[in-house]
C-alpha cells in the first residue's frame, strides 16, 4: 500500500516496522532520512499529543482522538513524520513530546523550533549546509542532489516536495524561494512569576514611612509632602533668607501636625546672612 511505503523505508522511525526480508532487500532503499510528511503535519501532531495528554500520551489515546487505528499503517506513518523532525519519541505504546516539541506547542518558542526541526531532518540539514548562501538548483537538478545524498531514485520527486514545502512552512524562503536562509527569530523576554516587591524606601529621610493624621501618597501628612517637594536639589544655590523662610513654615507646620510642643521655635537671622 502506498501509505505504508514510509514505513519501509524509514524502518528506523516506525513504532513497529519488521527489516526487510526476500524481494524487499533487493529493492532501492534510501539510505538517509526524510520525511513523507510536511512540517505543518508534524506540528499537528505535536499539537494534538499536547491536547490529549500534555507532555504524552497512550498510542491508543492519540488514535482515538485522530478517529484511527493505532495498529494502521496509516496512523504509524503518520507518526513517524514527527520523530524524523525530532518533536516526538515513542516506547513501548506511549508516545512523548521531547523538548523540541514542547517548544513546538508552546505559541512563544514555535517559530525557533520550526527552524531546529526543519534542521533535524538529516536529509534537509545536508541540502542546506551545502547551499546555504547559494542558489538552489532547479528541481530536476535538486532531485539528482538528493539521488546522491541518499535517496531513493523512485521518491526524490516526492522526497523534494515535502522538502520544498516544510523549507517554507520553517521559514528559510523569506529572502527568496530560490535560496534556504536561516530565519532571524526575534528572542522575546523571559516570562516568570511576578512576586510581590518590597516596599520602595523613603529617598528622603533614612526612616520608616508611617502615616499620621492624613494621606498624601508618600506616608507623610500632605503639609509635610508638600513641603518636601519645595526643597531644592542637592547642590543647588539656597540663599539664607529662604531657609529660614522654610524653617519657619515647618515650625508652623509642625504645631498644626503633632503636639507635645511645650516651647516656641524660633527662626531668625543674624548678620552676614549666616544664623
Amino acid at each position: 500500500m502506498a501509505q505504508e511505503e514510509p514505513i519501509k523505508n524509514d524502518s528506523a522511525n516506525a513504532p513497529s516496522a519488521n527489516a526487510d526480508t526476500g524481494s524487499d532487500a533487493k529493492r532501492e532503499m534510501s539510505t538517509i532520512q526524510f520525511p513523507y510528511g510536511d512540517l505543518d503535519d508534524a506540528m499537528a501532531f505535536a499539537r494534538a499529543i499536547h491536547e490529549v495528554g500534555g507532555q504524552g500520551c497512550l498510542a491508543e489515546q492519540l488514535a482515538g482522538f485522530l478517529k484511527v487505528a493505532p495498529s494502521g499503517g496509516a496512523f504509524r506513518a503518520r507518526m513517524a513524520h514527527p520523530r524524523i523532525f525530532g518533536l516526538i519519541e515513542y516506547d513501548r505504546g506511549e508516545i512523548k513530546l521531547t523538548s523540541l516539541g514542547l517548544r513546538a506547542v508552546d505559541p512563544q518558542q514555535e517559530a525557533g523550533a520550526r527552524v531546529d526541526a526543519f534542521l533535524a531532518v538529516p536529509l534537509y540539514k545536508a541540502l542546506y549546509d551545502r547551499y546555504k548562501g547559494y542558489t538552489l538548483p532547479p528541481p530536476a537538478a535538486l532531485e539528482r542532489e538528493m539521488a546522491l545524498l541518499g535517496v531513493s531514485s523512485k521518491q526524490t520527486d516526492k522526497a523534494r516536495q515535502v522538502f520544498d514545502r516544510s523549507a517554507k512552512q520553517a521559514g528559510f524562503f523569506w529572502a527568496g524561494n530560490d535560496r534556504l536562509t536561516l530565519p532571524v527569530i526575534k528572542s522575546r523576554p523571559e516570562t516568570r512569576p511576578v512576586e510581590d516587591a518590597p516596599p520602595a524606601p523613603n529617598r528622603d529621610f533614612d526612616q520608616p514611612q508611617q502615616g499620621s493624621g492624613g494621606s498624601g501618597g508618600g506616608g507623610y501628612h500632605p503639609f509635610i509632602e508638600g513641603l518636601l517637594k519645595t526643597l531644592p536639589a542637592t547642590g543647588k544655590e539656597w540663599a539664607s533668607r529662604d531657609r529660614a523662610k522654610w524653617l519657619k513654615t515647618a515650625a508652623n507646620m509642625f504645631d498644626l501636625i503633632y503636639e507635645g510642643g511645650d516651647a516656641e521655635i524660633e527662626v531668625r537671622l543674624k548678620a552676614e546672612e549666616q544664623f
